[in-house]
């Protein structure tokens, strides 16, 4: 691990385990350099992504102040959401209108005479393509999904028709890209990626869209609080 990511993943961990009530700061950037004994400029390397992500800010004069709302949230960053907006792009690939499947139909609610969308799109970090998502979502509550809404934020684009997100369900699993991605994300074939299934749930229970995501650059972190009954469940399985 680099010695930036360390400081970072350390200055994380000492953050969740003070429960100090009450307004917290970290050490000055000097003092925090000799305490891990590395450049300041690794220190304001680390200190940034600390900011990028939420869960400090730095106020000239004052400090580096933690932010306690960040600790409400289990998922502290990961590739995608450490960066900002302007760093992040997408670019369309496809896009067409199609009858739901079994499982679509299972998923949103809908019957045979329904549409969903289906598209594609590549989405770009700092430049670089690093993730190749296929998604699907319901005609009947997105009519007029454009192109220029796919190549923005789906998210944004589903509030600004006035609905309420309420959470996401994802589940992640190891895989090689195939030939085909490869050749769209312009990296090796059987290079190792992780398969990002995301499913967005609305307020009220409804699903609006359900993606599909190769991501070859994905990292992430959280914090999981220890769940006891759940571990003495399971040692009593089969008991």
């Amino acid at each position: 691990m680099k010695k930036k990511e360390f400081v970072t993943q350390d200055l994380l961990s000492k953050i969740y385990q003070d429960t100090t009530p009450g307004p917290r700061k970290l050490a000055p950037e000097r003092q925090l350099a000799a305490e891990y004994g590395v450049s300041r400029f690794t220190i304001r390397q680390a200190l940034e992504k600390l900011v990028s992500i939420g869960v400090v800010r730095i106020i000239q004069g004052s400090g580096i102040w933690i932010n306690e709302q960040a600790r409400n949230n289990p998922l502290i960053y990961n590739s995608i959401t450490e960066k900002r907006f302007d760093q992040i792009r997408y670019r369309m690939i496809s896009l067409h209108k199609t009858r739901p499947d079994r499982a679509a139909q299972q998923i949103f609610g809908l019957n045979d005479d329904s549409f969903i969308w289906h598209f594609c799109r590549l989405r770009f970090v700092d430049d670089v393509p690093v993730q190749l998502e296929v998604s699907r979502m319901p005609v009947a509550d997105f009519p007029d999904l454009t192109q220029q809404a796919i190549e923005r934020s789906i998210q944004q684009y589903v509030l600004s028709k006035g609905f309420t997100i309420s959470h996401m369900l994802t589940t992640y699993r190891a895989v090689s890209v195939g030939r085909e991605q490869a050749v769209i994300l312009g990296c090796k074939k059987g290079s190792p990626a992780m398969h990002i299934n995301n499913r967005g749930i609305l307020e009220g229970g409804r699903v609006f869209e359900v993606s599909d995501i190769i991501d070859i650059n994905y990292t992430c972190t959280y914090v999981i609080p220890y769940n006891r009954d759940n571990l003495t469940w399971r040692q009593n399985q089969g008991v």
